[in-house]
């Protein structure tokens, strides 16, 4: 027995932020980076927040947000003792602030907290998920944490607020977009529900994604890969993800690389991997490219249509194609390669591949990109 629940409200289009003027005689946190208030983005917040509340802003976000971030902004909560807690941002927020809610209830610091999540990237999908991601800079490792108290009360999805994200960022996000659909697609737990959503994720970021990236300001391919991200990140909270993140984690713990760059590297590679005698995966990556209008045919030419699309898009991004055109060599990852290979088996969103990798099996697809 599978459950389907979505357990977040999610709020779209361009007046979706005064949703926040529906709040009354609350104590507000907003989780955010220091970019956010020099930039003034913040005040689409703070302009939809009415003076009956109290609220205060936590800054102290840093990119890979490590357990000593979390830590510190659970003793903010303590102190501050909101009602509810916005974050506002990309991953490194979003997953910060997720954090910092579920340490604050486990340790009992706080108590009914609403978590209301507003990205300012297209890429994670985490305003809808149970997963966070916390690194530890001591063993060089990002830790993904589920759990359903993980899971966020509202999104607040405003196009706006990611048109002024970079192209390259553009790129790497809208790459883990992709990514999430395709594993999810593929997931061991796949359901007719998550299908649709990883399908519609899929189309969107065929379609408007290198729009995007060529012009920040095209509102319509803007808000098309927002909802994406959000469409992505519904289906694999249902059936989780794939090796391809299990890779992606420990790499990026590693060699300090975005995680969405590194997916799109990765990301042919496992297609091609999970396709390899594993006729169900082979099955279902045709099947895709058929709906996608890739290909008419099934089996492996279907996949390689499948492929060829993904290598197209990210060479269109102006995304490198292995490490190596990352700016790495084999003797930057030697040191770690076996506890990546290691470590990438044991990552939570692995168990659903839909083929059981060995650590042999991970040297391999980590070797041939150096």
């Amino acid at each position: 027995m599978q459950q389907v629940k979505f357990g977040t409200d999610i709020y779209i289009g361009k007046d979706a932020l005064t949703k926040l003027n529906d709040f009354s005689n609350e104590r507000i946190c907003i989780v955010t980076d220091k970019f956010m208030v020099e930039s003034g983005l913040i005040e689409y917040v703070t302009t939809n927040i009415n003076d009956s509340n109290d609220h205060q802003v936590f800054t102290d976000i840093v990119p890979d947000p490590t357990i000593e971030n979390v830590v510190s902004g659970v003793e903010k909560l303590k102190e501050f003792k909101p009602s509810i807690m916005i974050a506002l941002g990309g991953g490194s927020a979003i997953d910060a602030a997720k954090a910092i809610k579920l340490m604050g209830v486990k340790l009992e610091f706080i108590q009914n907290v609403k978590l209301i999540i507003i990205p300012t990237t297209s890429g994670t999908g985490s305003e809808v998920t149970d997963f966070s991601v916390i690194t530890n800079k001591k063993e060089n490792l990002k830790y993904p944490l589920v759990d359903t108290d993980l899971q966020p009360d509202m999104a607040i999805l405003d196009s706006r607020l990611v048109e002024s994200v970079p192209p390259t960022i553009t790129a790497d996000t809208g790459m883990d977009v992709l990514t999430h659909a395709l594993e999810a697609y593929v997931s061991t737990e796949a359901t007719d529900f998550s299908d649709a959503l990883a399908e519609k994720a899929v189309e969107l970021i065929f379609e408007y994604l290198e729009r995007a990236y060529v012009n920040g300001k095209d509102s319509e391919a803007r808000e098309k890969v927002h909802y994406a991200s959000c469409l992505a990140g519904l289906a694999f909270n249902q059936v989780s993800l794939g090796l391809c993140h299990g890779i992606a984690h420990t790499v990026g713990g590693k060699l300090h690389l975005a995680h969405g760059r590194i997916n799109g590297i990765l990301l042919p590679s496992i297609i091609q991997y999970n396709s390899n005698e594993n006729q169900r995966a082979l099955e279902r990556y045709a099947l895709l490219a058929k709906k996608q209008g890739l290909s008419n045919s099934k089996g492996k030419v279907g996949v390689r249509s499948l492929t060829n699309r993904v290598i197209e898009l990210r060479s269109k991004l102006n995304m490198p194609a292995n490490f190596i055109e990352a700016g790495f060599t084999k003797a930057d990852v030697a040191p770690y390669l076996s506890q990546i290979s290691e470590q990438a088996l044991l990552d939570p969103t692995t168990k659903t591949n839909p083929k059981a990798p060995t650590q042999e099996d991970v040297r391999q697809i980590v070797s041939k990109l150096f």
